[in-house]
């Protein structure tokens, strides 16, 4: 199995680009819990709030693992959730930091895209770039060196998919 994880400030395309592969690379997505907790409960994401959404994304993520799919694509992680974390309540929380990265493979889509207001999303502006950083650094403290995918719709879609697909073709090989 390759586990790639999807990572990068809101508005990024994301989750459609995690749809979109899986479908064509027959692959699984793992959605974003932290989504439809904001969503059905609110984006009051307390330290609590936050520490559950990790908790229960993590359990969502090791039920998909067991069906052994060929190819997961996660979308966000505990690195997001812990950046989320340390950008409303100014600190990293020793809990989320504990836990670990499991990705084979992180890509981090750069927000180079327009921000969209959907009800749910936050960081606009400055704080869209300072939410980057965040990111970023949760990555480096993790020793995560993740991809960069950038560009237009199309530019994205062509990279993620070529980084994917070499990284499919290497586990294959190895095997």
């Amino acid at each position: 199995m390759l586990h790639v994880c999807f990572t990068g400030v809101e508005s990024t395309g994301k989750s459609t680009m995690a749809e979109q592969l899986s479908l064509s690379l027959g692959g699984v997505v793992m959605p974003e819990y932290g989504r439809e907790y904001a969503e059905t409960i609110g984006t009051d994401f307390t330290p609590e709030a936050l520490r559950m959404i990790a908790s229960e994304h993590q359990r969502r993520r090791h039920a998909m693992v067991a069906r052994c799919p060929t190819l997961l694509i996660e979308d966000t992680d505990i690195v997001t959730t812990a950046a989320w974390f340390r950008m409303l309540h100014f600190h990293r929380d020793p809990m989320l930091s504990a836990i670990p990265a499991g990705a084979d493979l992180y890509l981090l889509f750069a927000p180079d895209t327009p921000w969209v207001a959907d009800g749910t999303r936050q960081f606009v502006g400055t704080e869209r770039m300072r939410f980057q950083r965040v990111i970023e650094n949760e990555l480096a403290l993790r020793g995560i060196a993740p991809v960069v995918v950038s560009g237009d719709w199309a530019q994205r879609r062509a990279q993620a998919e070529a980084v994917i697909c070499a990284a499919l073709a290497t586990r294959e090989a190895l095997s």
